[in-house]
C-alpha cells in the first residue's frame, strides 16, 4: 500500500502529573516552533491554554499540535502531529477521541511513582486499538527514582492487560522533560541522561517506531470528525483526520450524520496546525489532521465522504458514565442578587446573570456537542436535568465553567449510575491506589473499611511509604478525598479508576455529622457565631447574608440543628463590667465547589453562583422539613 513518509501521528498518554504537557513544550521548542525572540516569553505548559487547566495543573481537553522535525541526515522535514491527552480517567472521553486520530502512542511513566491507575486506563485503550507503544521513563532526575523497578512494573502491566508479543517488544526512552533531554541509555537513578543534550533520541525513536499513514490509491474521500472548536468569524470548526482521499478548500463533500442521513456541504475553509496556530491550506491528504469550517451543526464521530461514493467510518464509542448529578435552575431566595445581594455593585454584577431554565438547558446542550462522555437526561421537573459523566471531577469542572460564564444553578448530591443485570442491581466500582506514610496505614484501612473497600494489594518500597490497592464502590469515594487528606495530615496520595460493575454493596454511611441550618434570613453576626462555634464547625463569616434552610456549618453531633446565626447582642442602658470583653471567633472553614458537593447529604444540595457556593436543604421551610422527617420515621 502507498505510504506517506512525511508525516507521523502520535498521542502522548500518561497518568496525571507524569509530565506529558511539559515534554510537549520541550518538543515544540526544540523543533523550532517558536522564533528565538519568543523563547523567553513562552509560558510553561503552553498546551494547557484553558484557565481551569492552568489553575488545577491538569490537562482537561485533548489538544493537537504539529512540529516540523528536520532529520539530522539532511532529509526532507517530517511533520509530527502530537495529541496531548488528559491523564485523569474522568476525562476518558477525550483520551478515546485522541486515540482515534493517531497511529501509535507514547506512554509516559514517572521514574519514581511508576504505573498508576490512569496509566492502566490509557494503556488499556491503546492496546485495545492494537497500537504500537513507545515507553518513555520521565523525571529520571527525581532523587527517589527507581528506573529498573518501574520498567519491570510496566512490563507486568502490559502482561496484565493481555498485550500481544509485538506490543510487548516496545522501545524505551529515558527522559527529563523539564530539561528537554532524552536518551536511549539508562541513566543512574536520580540523574539526568548524561549522553545527550536534547530530545533528538526521542524524535528519532518516534520516526522509527510510529507507523507512517498508509492509504489506498485513488480511494474515495473519508475523513473522521474527532473534535470540535469554535471561531468568532468562521463559526463551528471540525477537527478531523483524513483516512482516504484528499480534502480541498471549496470542495463539496457528503456529510454522513450520526443517524445515517447524508447531506452535501461545501468546505468554506481548510486549515492545518503548525505549532500552536492554524494556518490556511489548500489540500489535506491521507493521514493529515486538519480543521474545516462551513458545516454549522457537524458533530463528533461523523464522517465527511465522497458525494459519488459515500462510505461512513465507525462512530466513536466511549465508556459508560458512572456518576450523575442533577443540575437545575437556582431556586434560593438570593437568586440573581450578586455576592451580598445589596447595593449598586451587586446590581452591576448581575446584569448578565443567566438564571432561567432555557439558558441552563441551552448551555448543557452546547456542552454535549464537544463532550462525548457526557449525557443529559430529563427529570420529572421542567427546570432540572440529570447530567451523567465519568466521575465527580468531570462534573465539577462543568459546573465551575458554567458559573464563570455567569450561570446560577442548584446542584444535587452526586449519585452513582446503576444498571440491572439478571434482575439484580449492579453499581460501578473503582480501583483506588493509595500512597501513604507507614504511620497512617491504620487510619486509611479503617477509612476504606467504612466505605466497603476491599484490599487487593499492598507493597512497601522500603522508603517509609506504603502503596495499597482497594476495590471500592464508586459511591464510597464521594466525599472521600477531604476525609482522606485530613486523616493522613495532607501527606496521602490517592488515584482511582473505573473497574466495571459489581452487585450492590448495601447501605453506606460516609458522613457521621449533621448540619447547622439557619432558621431565618438575615446577616451573620459575630455575636451569634461566638455562641455557636462550640456546637460545630462554621462555614460562614460575619456579614454573610443567609436564608432559612441554608447550611452554615457542620454539627458536632449526628443530627441536624436549626440555629439563629443572625442574633444580635441586645443593648441596654446599664454599664456592665464585662461589656467590652471580646471572644475570638474561630476562622470559618471555606469549602470549595468540590468539597461542597462531597459534604452534601441526600436531602441537601449546593447553590452555585458566580460569586458564591452555598450548601442548603432541598426543602427550605423548617416546619415542612420537620413534618417530612416525622412522616419518614413513622412510615
Amino acid at each position: 500500500m502507498p505510504t506517506r513518509h512525511d508525516i507521523r501521528n502520535v498521542a502522548i498518554v500518561a497518568h496525571v502529573d507524569h509530565g506529558k504537557t511539559t515534554i510537549v513544550d520541550a518538543m515544540l521548542k526544540q523543533a523550532g516552533a517558536f522564533a528565538a525572540h519568543q523563547l523567553d516569553s513562552v509560558d510553561d505548559r503552553v498546551m494547557d491554554s484553558n484557565d481551569l487547566e492552568r489553575e488545577k495543573g491538569i490537562t482537561i481537553l485533548a489538544k493537537n499540535t504539529a512540529v516540523k522535525y528536520h532529520p539530522k541526515d539532511g532529509g526532507a522535514p517530517i511533520t509530527i502531529n502530537i495529541i496531548d491527552t488528559p491523564g485523569h480517567a474522568d476525562f476518558g472521553g477525550e483520551v478515546e477521541r485522541g486515540l482515534s486520530m493517531v497511529d501509535a502512542v507514547v506512554l509516559l511513566v514517572d521514574a519514581s511513582e511508576g504505573p498508576l491507575p490512569q496509566t492502566r486506563f490509557v494503556l488499556r485503550k491503546a492496546l485495545q486499538a492494537r497500537m504500537p507503544v513507545i515507553l518513555c521513563i520521565n523525571k529520571t532526575d527525581r532523587p527517589d527514582s527507581r528506573i529498573d523497578e518501574v520498567v519491570n512494573e510496566t512490563y507486568d502491566l502490559f502482561l496484565d492487560l493481555d498485550a500481544d508479543e509485538d506490543q510487548i517488544e516496545f522501545p524505551i526512552v529515558y527522559a527529563c522533560g523539564r530539561d528537554g533531554i532524552a536518551s536511549l541509555t539508562k541513566p543512574e537513578d536520580g540523574t539526568v541522561p548524561a549522553d545527550s543534550t536534547n530530545l533528538e533520541p526521542f524524535f528519532s525513536t518516534i520516526l522509527e517506531h510510529v507507523p507512517a499513514p498508509t492509504y489506498e490509491e485513488d480511494a474515495p474521500l473519508q475523513a473522521h470528525v474527532t473534535n470540535l472548536d469554535a471561531d468568532n468569524f468562521l463559526g463551528r470548526i471540525a477537527l478531523l483526520r483524513v483516512e482516504q482521499g484528499e480534502l480541498r478548500k471549496g470542495q463539496t463533500v457528503a456529510w454522513i450524520k450520526r443517524d445515517g442521513t447524508m447531506q452535501n456541504v461545501r468546505i468554506t475553509e481548510l486549515m492545518m496546525t503548525e505549532a500552536l496556530t492554524r494556518k490556511p491550506a489548500e489540500v489535506a491528504g491521507p493521514g493529515d489532521i486538519c480543521a474545516v469550517a462551513g458545516i454549522p451543526n457537524i458533530m463528533i464521530g461523523e464522517t465527511l465522504a465522497d458525494p459519488e461514493n459515500p462510505v461512513a467510518l465507525p462512530l466513536i464509542t466511549v465508556d459508560e458514565p458512572a456518576i450523575s448529578m442533577t443540575i437545575g435552575t437556582n431556586t434560593s431566595p438570593l437568586v440573581g442578587r450578586g455576592g451580598t445581594g445589596k447595593g449598586a455593585d451587586a446590581k452591576a454584577a448581575v446584569k448578565d446573570r443567566k438564571v432561567t431554565a432555557r439558558q441552563v438547558k441551552d448551555r448543557l446542550d452546547r456542552e454535549l456537542i464537544g463532550n462525548v462522555s457526557l449525557r443529559v437526561l430529563d427529570t420529572d421537573r421542567p427546570d432540572a436535568w440529570e447530567v451523567q459523566g465519568r466521575g465527580e471531577l468531570a462534573l465539577a469542572i462543568l459546573v465551575e465553567q458554567m458559573r464563570r460564564e455567569g450561570f446560577e444553578m442548584t446542584i444535587g448530591k452526586p449519585q452513582v449510575v446503576t444498571k440491572q443485570v439478571d434482575g439484580k442491581t449492579y453499581e460501578p466500582v473503582e480501583r483506588i491506589t493509595i500512597d501513604v506514610p507507614e504511620e497512617h496505614m491504620g487510619a486509611v484501612t479503617q477509612l476504606m473499611g467504612t466505605r466497603k473497600g476491599r484490599m487487593d494489594n499492598m507493597s512497601n518500597h522500603g522508603s517509609g511509604w506504603v502503596r495499597m490497592e482497594f476495590v471500592v464502590p464508586s459511591r464510597g469515594l464521594i466525599g472521600f478525598r477531604t476525609e482522606f487528606l485530613t486523616n493522613t495530615r495532607g501527606t496521602g496520595i490517592a488515584h482511582s479508576i473505573h473497574e466495571g460493575h459489581e452487585p450492590w454493596f448495601g447501605e453506606l454511611k460516609t458522613r457521621n455529622n449533621g448540619s447547622l441550618v439557619a432558621d431565618r434570613a438575615g446577616a451573620v453576626t459575630a455575636f451569634a457565631m461566638t455562641n455557636l462555634q462550640e456546637r460545630g464547625v462554621l462555614f460562614v463569616e460575619p456579614g454573610t447574608e443567609v436564608y432559612e434552610g441554608m447550611i452554615v456549618g457542620e454539627n458536632s453531633r449526628s443530627d441536624d440543628m436549626d440555629v439563629n446565626i443572625t442574633k444580635e447582642k441586645k443593648l441596654t442602658n446599664m454599664r456592665s463590667s464585662s461589656a467590652d470583653s471580646f471572644e475570638a471567633i474561630v476562622p470559618p472553614r471555606k469549602l470549595s465547589l468540590e468539597q461542597s458537593l462531597e459534604f452534601c447529604r441526600d436531602d441537601e444540595c449546593v447553590e452555585v453562583t458566580p460569586e458564591a457556593v452555598r450548601i442548603r436543604k432541598v426543602v427550605l421551610d423548617q416546619k415542612e422539613r420537620g413534618r417530612s422527617a416525622s412522616r419518614a420515621k413513622h412510615g
